[in-house]
């Protein structure tokens, strides 16, 4: 779904004179975690004149950030009516505003994951292993800037490379924790549509079944995709570390490991059709460094090709601006 066009409605909600929240906003879209993604998509709005991201503030009426700079800011807010004194909104409470219409999207999306959190498999159902992929997905400094995914496969016993693929794409779902699958998985499944065969077992930067509702980005793409798939995530989400297992209530989820000279963990759990030992084992037998091969191999392809693309748009917009003077010199 398009989460930053919503969000942008919804600022655009709040009535002349009163200011709105970065929680508050959240709170509509229908999880407080979204909140720090509300900064961000405040921060990069591409129209200040028709989305007032001005009147989006903290909580406790600071102003926070603003992409053109805080006098501008505080400018607007008081061509708005609204007053400012030592970087705090005067009257806060007063001009305060959360009577949001909305549909609480975010709520919808989890729900969505409890239901795919019941398909969710933890027991061996995969081919003999031949080829491992992994995915992985490179990102742009603006939201409105296409990502670079990439797939990396390579043979189980050699570590060969053997497919590579890339796609390019819009991310329309700012980074939320926990809603993680949400920005990455229209690249997953396109890349595996892209795929020659599909790989015995899929690695996939993120989560598995360690995740509040037990089903995380390898959890989700497993199941929609119906592929083995293990998550490898870089830091710890949920559940309670003991030794190297991580635990939720009284199930093991998810192991911590180190591959080569790492000295931080990664954390392995199931995603779909493929039991914990299993992701631990394979995991163990791909990796060189600190990430398995396949992804680690996936993630500098991805970042060359979000590179070589930049720097094409680059020469695109320098020739523009060299082609214009052109033009205007010869009458055209």
């Amino acid at each position: 779904m398009d989460l930053i066009a919503y969000t942008y409605d919804l600022v655009r909600q709040v009535p002349a004179g009163q200011v709105t929240s970065y929680g508050a906003v959240a709170a509509a879209l229908g999880d407080g975690l979204a909140a720090r993604a509300v900064g961000r998509m405040m921060n990069q709005n591409p129209d200040p004149e028709g989305m007032p991201c001005f009147k989006v503030v903290h909580s406790d009426g600071r102003l926070g950030g603003f992409g053109l700079g805080l006098e501008d800011k505080v400018r607007r807010l008081a061509r708005d009516n609204v007053r400012v004194r030592d970087g705090r909104i005067v009257d806060f409470s007063r001009v305060f505003f959360n009577e949001f219409a909305t549909e609480f999207p975010l709520r919808q999306l989890r729900r969505e994951q409890q239901r795919l959190s019941q398909q969710v498999r933890v027991e061996d159902d995969f081919a003999p292993l031949e080829v491992i992929a992994g995915i992985d997905v490179a990102y742009p400094p603006s939201e409105f800037a296409k990502a670079c995914g990439a797939l990396v496969a390579v043979e189980y016993e050699t570590g060969e490379v053997v497919e590579e693929r890339t796609v390019s794409l819009s991310t329309r779902f700012p980074f939320i924790p926990t809603y993680f699958s949400y920005r990455e998985f229209p690249f997953v499944e396109r890349l595996l549509k892209m795929a020659a065969s599909v790989p015995s077992v899929v690695l996939l930067d993120g989560q598995g079944i360690l995740h509040p509702v037990r089903c995380g980005f390898a959890s989700h793409a497993g199941v929609v995709c119906d592929v083995p798939t293990v998550g490898v995530a870089k830091s710890h989400l949920y559940g309670r570390i003991e030794g190297s297992d991580v635990w939720v209530d009284d199930e093991r989820r998810g192991v911590a490991v180190c591959s080569g000279s790492a000295t931080r963990p990664l954390f392995i759990s199931p995603g779909h059709r493929v039991s914990l030992g299993s992701c631990v084992e394979i995991v163990k037998k791909v990796s060189r460094l600190k990430q398995p091969e396949p992804l680690r191999l996936a993630h500098v392809l991805a970042g060359e090709e979000l590179r070589e693309k930049r720097q094409v748009v680059a020469r695109d917009d320098r020739d523009a601006m060299r082609v214009a003077p052109f033009r205007q010199r010869a009458g055209l």
